[in-house]
């Protein structure tokens, strides 16, 4: 499983990219609003230059399909790994799967995003992306189970041979980002804070600190004796 992740804080992504736990970075306009990245070209392109060769993930900002390509061949020059995110739907109820399909057939890499049910997955493969993002907790707020859909998914697309990876996103905790992997996602891309507390543990510190005050008194121990 690989890990994302799902911010455009330049200064978290430097963090975890030198840990080597990130295999990649989602981003879309929301997140991009929230980290101060008002210029999203200008970000986009320090962010693709700090993770490369990983995958970047940059969403469009229009409803109009015509202009999604437009807006998704711009971005792909910005650089060579710029994944584009494509809704599923726009906001009028109108598939998006053929812009999807047209992406993917000039060699652009789409990430089909906000699939919330099996069935957008299955269309999100047959157009051809190269990841499908679900996104599990607007799932369990609608009281589905997202573990399952997770599950079935994965299965679907393995089981017939599709090149689609599920990205299982809208994280909002920890055990979020342990069911997303226990269910079989193939990426999982978890914000920065969930990160930091999947790393934490009270009884970790607490025998870190046991560990090293009882080495420190062997060697006091050990002094004496000189």
């Amino acid at each position: 499983m690989e890990i994302f992740l799902d911010s455009a804080n330049l200064n978290e992504i430097q963090k975890w990219n030198d840990m080597g736990i990130i295999d990649g970075v989602t981003t879309n306009p929301s997140i991009m609003l929230k980290d101060g990245a008002y210029n999203m070209e200008t970000r986009a392109k320090e962010i693709a230059k700090l993770i490369f060769p990983h995958p970047l993930s940059v969403e469009v900002t229009t409803n109009d399909l015509s202009e999604m390509i437009t807006q998704s061949h711009n971005f792909d020059s910005w650089a060579q790994n710029i994944v584009i995110k494509i809704p599923q739907i726009n906001q009028d109820g109108v598939p998006c799967y053929g812009v999807i399909k047209q992406l993917e057939d000039s060699a652009i890499k789409v990430n089909a995003t906000v699939a919330l049910s099996i069935g957008q997955v299955m269309l999100a493969a047959k157009a051809g992306a190269t990841y499908i993002s679900i996104f599990a907790g607007r799932i369990s707020d609608e009281g589905g189970d997202s573990s399952v859909v997770i599950a079935d998914s994965v299965d679907w697309l393995e089981r017939w041979d599709y090149k689609s990876k599920v990205i299982v996103g809208s994280i909002r905790s920890v055990g979020d980002a342990i069911s997303a992997a226990l269910a079989g996602a193939h990426i999982v891309t978890i914000p920065p804070a969930m990160l930091t507390k999947m790393a934490d543990h009270q009884y970790t510190r607490e025998t870190v600190k046991q560990f090293i005050n009882d080495a420190k008194k062997a060697m006091d121990m050990l002094d004496k004796g000189r």
